[in-house]
């Protein structure tokens, strides 16, 4: 039997901080705009995308410094970082930094594997140990230890007149707490449950089985409730969804056909497993935030969670996610049980 939609608590969004490779700053500036408007807005949380070596934010942890000298109550999280391009100690003091600087409001999320495109990046990443990396989850969890406090190193002391900490320094409390795994599969569900960490879902899952029909929220939902099975927190263990919803209420009629063209291009890539990695992708969902409120309390997986990180499409304009989350603030979120908030 379908469970009782529980009301929404947290509202976030995520964007992919796009910018023209002939004037990067203004994009990056506009990225830290929209994260100051969703401030003002009452979302709880502004995430963004990391790319590498494409026209968008391959330094999430830098702007999110930025960003958070911008504003004072938003949470900010990455969604999420690749694990295998990072040196997780490294990351750890980059992490705890950024969370001392916000005031404790950094959200990272992670993820593993090898590198996109691997085999053309492999010796300008690593040289010398491209073929000995280990891109498993072992990689996150010496991410986690770091953060966590455990030892780095078995030296510690002073020498000289400098001193050592076996740790990595700064340690920020409460930052192991806020870690995210970003995972499509019942593997990475599972793990992260037993590793007490909180679980972003998106609108792209993993399609195991070899046949159909394809189920998107109901292999979502699958996701959520084996995370929730290996957490020490059970039922209370936090998920986040984040799947593309755009609403129209107050947008012009050339927004919602470009809207409206942008949802049906991507349809076809909901209808069956895409690639050997058989990724099967969620509809992006167009309309009143009446209609998208109606949709979403029919979606088995959103009836499980109570926060979102709702995506913004890659490709609009400034004035085109204004427009959204004003929207998603002042309309999708009341409808969907959470309380306006006052600009």
């Amino acid at each position: 039997m379908p469970s009782t939609p529980r009301p929404l608590r947290r509202l976030g969004f995520l964007t992919i901080g796009l910018f023209d490779g002939a004037d990067p700053g203004r994009g990056h500036e506009s990225t830290l705009e929209i994260i100051e408007l969703g401030e003002r807005l009452g979302f709880d949380s502004a995430w963004v995308r990391h790319r590498h070596l494409q026209y968008g934010i391959s330094s999430p942890v830098a702007v999110l410094a930025a960003a958070s000298q911008r504003t004072s109550r938003i949470e900010l999280g990455t969604a999420v970082i690749p694990l295998g391009w990072e040196n997780p100690l490294r990351l750890a003091e980059d992490l705890a930094t950024v969370d001392l600087l916000s005031g404790g409001r950094l959200n990272p999320g992670v993820s593993v594997g090898p590198p996109m495109h691997y085999e053309q990046v492999k010796e300008a990443l690593y040289p010398d140990t491209a073929d000995a990396e280990d891109f498993s989850y072992e990689r996150v969890r010496r991410l986690l230890d770091f953060v966590r406090g455990k030892a780095a190193t078995d030296f510690s002391g002073v020498e000289g007149f400098e001193v050592f900490s076996d740790v990595v320094q700064p340690h920020s409390a409460g930052l192991g707490q806020r870690l995210w795994y970003g995972g499509g599969s019942l593997g990475s569900a599972r793990w992260a449950g037993e590793h007490g960490m909180n679980f972003l879902t998106s609108s792209v899952v993993r399609a195991t089985e070899p046949d159909g029909p394809y189920d998107f929220a109901e292999i979502q939902l699958s996701h959520i409730r084996e995370f929730r099975a290996h957490h020490p927190d059970g039922e209370a263990a936090r998920v986040s969804q984040g799947l593309v919803v755009i609403p129209t209420d107050s947008a012009t009629p050339e927004q919602r056909a470009r809207y409206e063209a942008y949802a049906a291009k991507r349809l076809p890539r909901t209808t069956a497993p895409q690639g050997p990695g058989r990724l099967l992708f969620a509809p992006d969902i167009v309309g009143t935030s009446a209609e998208i409120a109606e949709r979403l309390h029919a979606h088995a997986a959103f009836r499980e969670v109570d926060e979102v990180a709702f995506a913004l499409p890659f490709t609009f304009e400034h004035e085109d996610y204004v427009q959204i989350l004003t929207d998603m603030a002042t309309h999708l979120g009341p409808a969907l049980g959470r309380p306006a908030a006052t600009a």
